[in-house]
């Protein structure tokens, strides 16, 4: 049954680089839908007129292609109900959640019970990415056109590199039949052995086995190499390293049809944050010198970097209260990226916002080839509202994930999230906002079409 009540929000500012807009605007809903957006649209009679809070920021709902939900098989880290909670509280209508599950998501029975249980939840949309090969073994192809046909959306073998160049090559042969990429994560397994920590001087000073930048530079570089072979669609998952962005970047100056992400905390964090040995730190890539921190930054502001993703990796409290060594890679990011993002790229003069909504919202939409990433009239309205100006202070006892593996805790952030709205419906609404209640009175109701 589609519920065709209508809403306005007024008095936002609209940012939608995909229509080209940036400014006030208002946005009309209808049937769980985009009807309209403009300065001073006409209330036809039984609208509900939303005013958006102070200062609010309407966007596309913004997209994670790179979660890890861990159910089936690691509900005691996460589960899809409390990663999809995180996920709206964070701002994001919908993510892409990685194989990394027992069984693994190698075959559409697998993909079928994600898709069923995401519904079930009822809260972001989720796209499955099926992995590459059978078990993410890394021997055989995985039946890509089944997985394909059953939801998902990518494949990738998720925390392992397709070690295998051949493997690779006709990974990227089969995705392009079905128009879908294969996200790769780039690692030398020869060259990164068991190491731990950034291959540098603070790992050398704290005793930690290295992990050389050019075990994720060499793959990086192969990966081109095939998709420019291929002519086949390649995405580079949470890049690193400044060799890794050279890369890109070149390849890109000769059309190869590559793209990649960055997270949030490869964007702002470096190596330094080891001394102490917190786990929290402790993530795969990990966190790098500061020169390759700045070159991920001009990637961001140049355009190499085409998404922001969170490579939320959600772990039991007792897992990362290991040693360094023995503890898991892996931090969570669905509650503060946007926050971090917004106070250390935007207000720090590194991106405007429409860039930022390029980032996490039309391009990932572009590269996944899913709905969103734009307010254009028609599309579903999924929609992320902003408070640029809100401050933050990041509580991880107070998250909706299971995890608080995260390396941002305590800290204080200018922006966060007003409130997230998926097919019409208020799925999170951020009561800390004067006057986001009203989001919620309005919309909580709504039904999808």
């Amino acid at each position: 049954m589609v519920d065709e009540t209508r809403v306005m929000l007024i008095g936002g500012h609209v940012v939608d680089p995909v229509n080209g807009v940036n400014g006030p605007a208002d946005v009309l809903i209808a049937g769980g839908r985009v009807t309209a957006v403009g300065r001073d649209l006409p209330v036809e009679s039984g609208t509900t007129v939303i005013e958006v809070p102070p200062h609010g920021v309407v966007c596309p709902g913004f997209i994670d292609m790179h979660v890890h939900l861990r159910e089936p098989g690691y509900e005691h880290k996460e589960t899809l109900a409390t990663g999809l909670a995180a996920a709206v509280a964070g701002g994001f209508t919908a993510v892409a959640c990685m194989p990394t599950t027992t069984p693994v998501n190698d075959h559409a029975a697998m993909t079928r019970l994600i898709c069923g249980k995401a519904a079930d939840a009822g809260l972001a949309r989720v796209y499955p990415v099926g992995a590459v090969t059978k078990g993410r073994d890394g021997e055989q192809l995985a039946e890509i056109g089944e997985l394909y046909a059953a939801g998902c959306v990518a494949i990738s073998d998720a925390g392992r590199p397709v070690a295998s160049a051949l493997l690779m090559r006709r990974a990227l042969e089969y995705a392009s039949m079905f128009g879908i990429p294969v996200i790769d994560h780039c690692e030398d397994p020869s060259l990164a052995g068991d190491g731990v920590a950034h291959e540098g001087y603070h790992a050398t000073a704290l005793g930690l086995r290295g992990l050389p930048a050019a075990a994720e530079e060499i793959v990086a570089q192969r990966d081109v190499a095939l998709s420019g072979l291929t002519g086949a669609g390649v995405h580079l998952a949470h890049l690193s390293t400044r060799g890794a962005m050279r890369a890109v970047r070149e390849a890109k100056a000769r059309g190869v049809p590559v793209s990649c992400e960055v997270t949030p905390h490869h964007l702002t964090l470096t190596d330094d944050r080891l001394v102490g040995y917190d786990t929290n730190y402790k993530m795969n890539p990990p966190l790098r010198e500061a020169a390759d921190l700045e070159a991920l930054l001009d990637g961001v502001r140049d355009g190499t970097i085409d998404c922001i993703a969170t490579d939320h990796a959600p772990h039991h409290y007792d897992e990362k209260r290991a040693e360094f060594d023995r503890a898991p890679f892996g931090v969570i990011g669905l509650e503060t990226a946007v926050s971090v993002c917004l106070d250390r790229l935007v207000h720090a003069g590194h991106v405007t916002l429409a860039r930022l909504v390029e980032l996490m919202s039309a391009n990932p939409a572009r590269i996944l080839g899913v709905p969103g990433g734009t307010l254009g009239v028609g599309v579903p309205a999924d929609i992320t509202i902003l408070a640029p100006d809100l401050v933050v202070t990041v509580d991880p006892s107070a998250f909706r994930s299971l995890a608080r593996n995260t390396p941002f805790g305590g800290w204080v952030l200018r922006g966060g999230v007003t409130a997230t709205i998926v097919g019409g419906r208020a799925v999170y609404v951020n009561t800390a906002v004067d006057g986001a209640g009203a989001v919620m009175n309005a919309m909580s109701g709504v039904r999808e079409p």
